[in-house]
């Protein structure tokens, strides 16, 4: 029995990263349990999701669930990362999904934009089709094989263009902060219109006791008489957008500065010209592992 377990954490890393070929089809299993804990929380949310609820789903006890998954937490984080599964983006070489994409070659100007913009909104369709990953919060939910698969592909979008190391992962990080507020936006909408039985524009067009004390502020009368709300900008497209014209702003800052005679980071010999245009940072694998080795003892 698993449910001891629930708050070890090595344990929750073996579910996510189990081998899933070969899994039983009868009875119960993870992945049941865990197909079957998606579609409750895609109809109910993730206030709705507990175990004896998906226990009752399948026609199992609770204590039955306890032997697979070990509580409500790790269970959550299967879905996640079952979910990212559905993600069409990752190489197969990545992980267990395979995600065709764009083709656009690194060596163009705007490839990275393209891939990086494919891939945010890829994000966007599993969000809103998973309305219930907008309410994972915290910052201690494991990552599993998709998940990982995920993330590093979006690493690779920015990886070989002009930006640091540290910058492409802080913008990669950018991006997929604004993905989950505006997902998390999209669900408090649509969570008060099934609770009112009233839509966002029409709430809001009824608040005329409001509208009325608004003509002493004078911002705000004049993008109103001008029609700035008329016909509002789509918050995802106008905010991705912005980012990405504020990454490729970077990236073109970098371009311009950037010392095309570089030297390896490890024992200073100069760097030769890579065929497929990305910088390099290390003159061999050794320099590349002797690094890695000095940053994970130091």
């Amino acid at each position: 029995m698993t449910r001891g377990r629930a708050g070890d954490p090595d344990h929750g890393l073996e579910l996510l990263w189990r081998t899933r070929d070969g899994e039983p089809r009868p009875g119960l299993s993870v992945g049941r349990i865990v197909q079957a804990a998606i579609e409750l929380a895609d109809a109910e949310g993730l206030a709705g999701l507990s175990m004896r609820k998906v226990a009752d789903r399948l026609g199992f006890t609770t204590m039955s669930l306890y032997r697979h998954v070990p509580g409500r937490h790790q269970l959550v984080d299967l879905m996640v990362d079952e979910v990212l599964g559905e993600h069409p983006d990752v190489p197969e070489s990545a992980g267990r999904v395979s995600i065709p994409g764009p083709t656009a070659s690194d060596t163009e100007p705007d490839g990275w934009r393209v891939r990086l913009e494919y891939v945010a909104r890829q994000a966007w369709r599993i969000r809103k089709r998973h309305p219930w990953l907008a309410e994972v919060r915290g910052t201690r939910h494991l990552p599993g094989p998709n998940a990982v698969a995920h993330y590093d592909y979006m690493l690779s979008t920015l990886t070989g263009t002009a930006l640091t190391p540290a910058e492409v992962i802080a913008a990669v990080g950018l991006v997929g902060r604004f993905v989950d507020a505006e997902a998390l936006h999209l669900l408090e909408t649509r969570r008060e219109e099934r609770r009112s039985g009233v839509s966002e524009e029409e709430w809001w067009g009824a608040r005329d006791t409001l509208y009325d004390r608004l003509d002493r502020y004078p911002t705000i009368s004049y993008l109103w008489s001008a029609g700035g709300w008329d016909a509002p900008e789509d918050s995802f497209e106008f905010g991705l957008r912005r980012l990405l014209d504020g990454i490729e702003a970077l990236i073109n800052e970098r371009d311009e500065r950037r010392d095309e005679t570089q030297s390896c980071e490890e024992c200073g010999r100069p760097l030769e010209p890579t065929t497929s245009g990305r910088p390099r940072v290390y003159c061999s694998r050794a320099c590349q592992q002797r690094a890695y080795r000095r940053r994970k003892s130091g």
